[in-house]
């Protein structure tokens, strides 16, 4: 009996106890200490790295580009004649005349021949054999065609008189006309365009020239109507030029002359 109240009364004790511990626990628990101050340490960088992408340098404005303003033109300044240069018809005529090709009229394997002077008016009788080719003496248009010989010697007539006869102007403004032929060239008509040295007929002794020597009647004038046949029949000598286109050499006539 004895030793069950000792051992109760021990228990008691340590019970005691435990619950002293155990309050003293609750109170620090209660009151805590102030924590001692921890020393923060800053946290050190993390390095991110950059992306690869390169830094451009800032944009730098397109320079739109000045086009410099261009001058009005200034009307051209008319070149001044002098009062010693030719006349402006004279420098046309000097203009064409460096431009013109002239040759010599008759074509022939036989002899030809003419004279310096006509009988009563300018103008050449070139003899050679017939059939001998009459040519374009420069180029131009055909002004006339006479392609039938109605020449009556009982009447006479001056329009007549030629036979058969072509006549062209030239692109230097000269006319130019040869009769007594025995053919006209193919294709040869007024109007139609022929160039220096084209055929337009055959010589012959076709109106007056029946009686005579075969021989071409040449004749320079300025243009007229094509009916005009005392004009067309010859106006100027051809003889110098004749002379010329002979020797090869480019003449235009002067009309001035006449």
């Amino acid at each position: 009996m004895l030793v069950r109240l000792i051992t109760l009364f021990m228990l008691a004790l340590t019970l005691a106890a435990c619950g002293d511990q155990l309050a003293a626990s609750a109170t620090a628990i209660a009151s805590p200490q102030p924590a001692a101050p921890t020393s923060v340490q800053p946290a050190a960088a993390t390095l991110v790295p950059r992306t690869t992408t390169p830094t451009q340098p800032p944009a730098v404005p397109t320079a739109i580009p000045t086009v410099p303003a261009r001058p009005t033109p200034k009307p051209a300044t008319p070149t001044a004649i002098a009062a010693a240069t030719a006349t402006s018809a004279d420098s046309a005529t000097a203009a064409v005349a460096l431009e013109a090709r002239h040759v010599f009229p008759v074509q022939s394997d036989g002899k030809i021949s003419y004279g310096r002077f006509h009988h009563d008016y300018p103008a050449a009788d070139i003899f050679c054999p017939i059939g001998s080719l009459f040519v374009a003496v420069t180029d131009g248009v055909v002004d006339f065609v006479s392609r039938e010989d109605v020449w009556n010697p009982k009447v006479n007539d001056g329009a007549t008189r030629g036979g058969l006869a072509v006549a062209i102007v030239g692109d230097d403004g000269v006319r130019y006309y040869g009769s007594h032929l025995s053919q006209i060239a193919d294709g040869v008509a007024p109007g139609v365009r022929v160039s220096a040295g084209q055929k337009l007929g055959l010589t012959g002794k076709s109106g007056d020239a029946r009686f005579t020597d075969a021989h071409l009647h040449f004749g320079i004038s300025h243009p007229t109507t094509p009916d005009d046949w005392e004009v067309r029949r010859g106006e100027i000598s051809p003889y110098n030029y004749l002379r010329a286109w002979q020797r090869g050499e480019d003449a235009t006539p002067d009309l001035s002359q006449r």
